[in-house]
């Protein structure tokens, strides 16, 4: 689409016409020679001069090209510009964490396949998660794995794919044998100092209870809170279970109320699948579309192109000059002496 910035500036298209009309002619005084035979002169130059004015001839190219060169300078002054059709970008409105147990005790190949095979653990948190991150087109996703030592996977992106590929990766054992929630909430709520998201999310998957973090659970909770950071947490281990791999979702508990968030059981295939769909909804997704039209301007193809004119103008008219000029010369008849004679006669009469 076409336009102009300043169409207003239109309106002194006829500027030259008005000024035309309402200003004297242009006069100057300059030095001059009373001769007698003037008026034979004027005509012979086909000029009919006027009481001290300075007559300058033009012609129809010359008013033709002056008219067009002015309105494209104005157009040029009205700023045309060319909108180009509009960009749309969605950016993301809340950052979301990933934090996943892979200890050892994801080993345990207690979950159940549709068909009846028997998985592991860390098999069915990967392909659950990876669907849920499918379904988060426009947040900012992170991914974390912790075991004895929490690490940073992916950082906050909308590259989920690459998240994703990481995922499958990822195996139960890599961060060591035994499992530090605390560390995990610890190593989140850093990554979450570089967000600017206003809505922070951590979903928080173990199988078991914290076995000795530096930072203790409840703690890390209450720093999470003091940083806005909601933890929603899904246990997939056996309550009843006894020692390290005893899921203690009392703790849980606590720590996601703690923060706002929801705890969630997900001790078999069809419960996993379960909490992540209510995760899903409970957290929708929240995203904001800028559009931007970009603008090119114009401005100096008219300013060319009337340019391209004058100066075209011009060159063709001293072209035409000099053409003229030889003419001139090579067609003037050498007057024999007594023409010369009667001519001069003439002169002094």
């Amino acid at each position: 689409m076409y336009r102009l910035e300043h169409p207003w500036l239109l309106a002194i298209l006829p500027l030259p016409l008005i000024l035309y009309w309402l200003l004297p002619p242009y006069r100057e005084e300059q030095d001059s020679l009373r001769i007698t035979f003037f008026d034979y002169v004027a005509s012979s130059l086909q000029l009919t001069p006027q009481h001290q004015a300075v007559i300058l001839r033009t012609n129809w190219l010359e008013k033709i090209v002056s008219v067009v060169s002015w309105s494209l300078i104005v157009v040029a002054l009205a700023r045309p510009q060319y909108i180009e059709p509009p960009i749309q970008k969605t950016e993301p409105g809340r950052d979301l964490m990933l934090a996943l147990d892979i200890s050892q005790s994801m080993e345990t190949p207690d979950f159940r396949t549709p068909d009846g095979t028997r998985m592991r653990r860390v098999d069915a948190v990967k392909q659950v998660v990876a669907d849920f991150i499918r379904r988060r087109k426009h947040d900012q996703i992170g991914l974390i794995v912790f075991g004895q030592s929490a690490y940073p996977v992916t950082p906050f992106t909308l590259d989920h794919e690459a998240c994703e590929q990481m995922l499958a990766q990822i195996d139960a054992g890599m961060a060591g044998p035994q499992t530090m929630i605390g560390d995990a909430i610890g190593l989140a709520i850093k990554q979450f100092n570089a967000s600017d998201a206003k809505q922070r999310v951590l979903i928080l998957l173990t199988d078991g209870n914290d076995t000795g973090s530096r930072m203790p659970p409840r703690r890390a909770a209450e720093i999470a809170k003091e940083n806005h950071i909601v933890i929603h947490a899904v246990g997939l281990g056996d309550p009843h279970a006894t020692g390290e791999d005893k899921m203690d979702y009392a703790v849980l508990a606590q720590i996601a109320s703690s923060t706002g968030g929801k705890v969630f059981h997900g001790e078999n295939r069809a419960e996993l699948e379960s909490a992540y769909r209510e995760l899903d909804r409970i957290t929708p997704q929240n995203f904001k579309t800028l559009s931007y039209q970009p603008r090119r301007e114009l401005a100096m193809i008219p300013i060319g192109t009337a340019l391209l004119l004058t100066v075209g103008y011009n060159v063709l008219m001293l072209l035409i000059g000099i053409g003229m000029s030889l003419w001139h010369r090579r067609a003037q008849k050498p007057l024999d002496t007594q023409t010369a004679e009667i001519a001069m006669l003439k002169v002094r009469l």
